[in-house]
């Protein structure tokens, strides 16, 4: 619930005053890079879950919400980078996620998992982004001038065989439709299922696999007109779990490249 709908948000961590004065943003940044408190949990100890952080956090934990965003972290940032593909976009799209969440915790009713709630917020604020760009293109300002001042976020490199593959694959990832690229990053790149994939998106489960199959058909094609090898026809559709990601980056970057018609027929 936020201050216009009646009891307040919960403060940021930090601020006794409540939220004013505090730049949201550099909060955000900063619960991100911030170790976890000392101590822990000791023997005998339970963390709290997702949901009892988000109870905490609503009820004015000044920690709470800093462990949430410890927690699932990573996977929001893979998921905002490989969605918008710009890494000053991604960095943007959530800590405007993370304060989206921050504020509306109150109306989380736990219907669904907290790291799908999150992911749910990380996604649109994503899909926000592109939209507006599509609307109205900007000339990127020259290297360097984008990211002053800010800190790099690490990603994993590829091993350097696959380097030009692993450009190539995110490039026609890149050139999906918006619709099309969320539905693969979920469940291709991240290896959520369908299920949890439609949720996160808010759509239907079959919308889900249809723009997953006409994605990788995309991505297939394109890297077909590059690498110049045909894929075999009659391939059977990966229907998204996490154990069959082969088209597209996995979850730690190292890619795999899509196999040539002529490398699929010897597999068989």
């Amino acid at each position: 619930m936020t201050g216009d709908e009646g009891g307040g948000e919960p403060p940021l961590p930090g601020n006794p005053m409540g939220s004013r004065g505090t730049d949201p943003m550099a909060y955000i940044a900063g619960v991100a890079s911030r170790d976890a408190p000392p101590g822990g949990t000791g023997p005998g100890d339970t963390a709290p879950s997702d949901a009892e952080l988000v109870r905490a956090h609503v009820a004015g934990d000044p920690e709470a919400f800093g462990e949430l965003v410890r927690r699932h972290r990573d996977r929001l940032w893979a998921v905002a980078l490989r969605t918008i593909g710009d890494r000053e976009e991604a960095a943007d799209a959530v800590q405007d996620a993370l304060l989206s969440a921050h504020r509306a915790a109150a109306r989380f009713r736990g219907d669904s998992a907290v790291t799908t709630w999150l992911h749910r917020i990380v996604v649109n604020a994503c899909l926000d982004r592109i939209r507006r760009r599509q609307a109205h293109p900007t000339v990127p300002l020259p290297d360097g001038d984008r990211t002053a001042g800010r800190p790099a976020a690490p990603e994993p490199a590829a091993p350097a065989p696959d380097h030009d593959t692993v450009l190539l694959v995110r490039a026609a990832l890149a050139a999906l439709p918006v619709d099309q690229r969320a539905a693969i990053v979920l469940v291709d790149v991240q290896g959520y299922g369908v299920a949890e994939a439609a949720e996160m998106l808010g759509i239907a489960e079959g919308t889900v696999k249809s723009r997953c199959a006409r994605g990788r058909a995309r991505m297939a094609l394109a890297l077909h007109d590059v690498r110049g090898a045909a894929p075999a026809p009659g391939d059977p559709p990966h229907d998204g779990n996490r154990t069959g990601r082969r088209n597209v980056p996995s979850r730690s970057d190292a890619v795999t490249p899509l196999p040539t018609g002529r490398e699929r027929r010897d597999q068989r």
